[in-house]
């Protein structure tokens, strides 16, 4: 799982300490969570080696994706027709939103029509995803750790990614949510 919207040294190694598969950041976005590239390499720095550190943005500008990747990400999150190369050195995560059809140039794809805001995922199209992608499928909106289980049960996602859904305020973690968010994850079975 990934805990996406982290803003702050503190607050990636206290995912990484509750378990988290990958850390996300926000780059050239609108969103209160959005990072500088100086401050993205900084927390991607901190991360250990077998975490996946993301860069998620919204971004449809190529010049904007210099410096994106100066932030040395793993995976590269993207919306929209963004190119990464594929010499990139990145593994790359497509967004979709409902009504979007699948796409098979990237890595995996992220089924997430909230992009930070907390609403909830569409469960049909969803599984539509997981039952027809020619990549894993991450499942993402509106969850938290009080409905993460079902939504992993109904949807049999590859991963599953939050963001407001364990925070005090945008862009600041709440240690027990973040904690409780991975545990639900750990223990149930799909």
């Amino acid at each position: 799982m990934k805990i996406c919207g982290t803003t702050s040294v503190g607050d990636a190694l206290l995912a990484v300490a509750a378990g988290a598969d990958a850390i996300g950041v926000v780059l050239a976005s609108p969103s209160p969570r959005s990072v500088t590239p100086d401050r993205a390499r900084e927390i991607f720095a901190a991360v250990p080696p077998f975490v996946t550190t993301v860069a998620v943005t919204s971004t449809d500008r190529a010049e904007d994706l210099a410096a994106i990747l100066f932030s040395r990400p793993d995976a590269v999150q993207v919306a929209g027709g963004l190119d990464v190369p594929r010499d990139a050195g990145v593994r790359v995560i497509r967004m979709l939103s409902p009504g979007d059809p699948l796409r098979d140039d990237c890595d995996a794809v992220i089924v997430d029509g909230s992009h930070g805001t907390g609403r909830a995922f569409d469960p049909g199209y969803a599984r539509e995803c997981v039952a027809s992608s020619p990549v894993p499928v991450i499942l993402a909106g509106g969850l938290a750790p009080r409905n993460v289980a079902e939504a992993i049960r109904a949807v049999r996602p590859y991963a599953v990614d939050v963001c407001s859904g364990v925070e005090a305020a945008p862009g600041v973690k709440d240690e027990r949510l973040v904690r409780a968010f991975v545990k639900v994850c750990r223990t149930t079975d799909p």
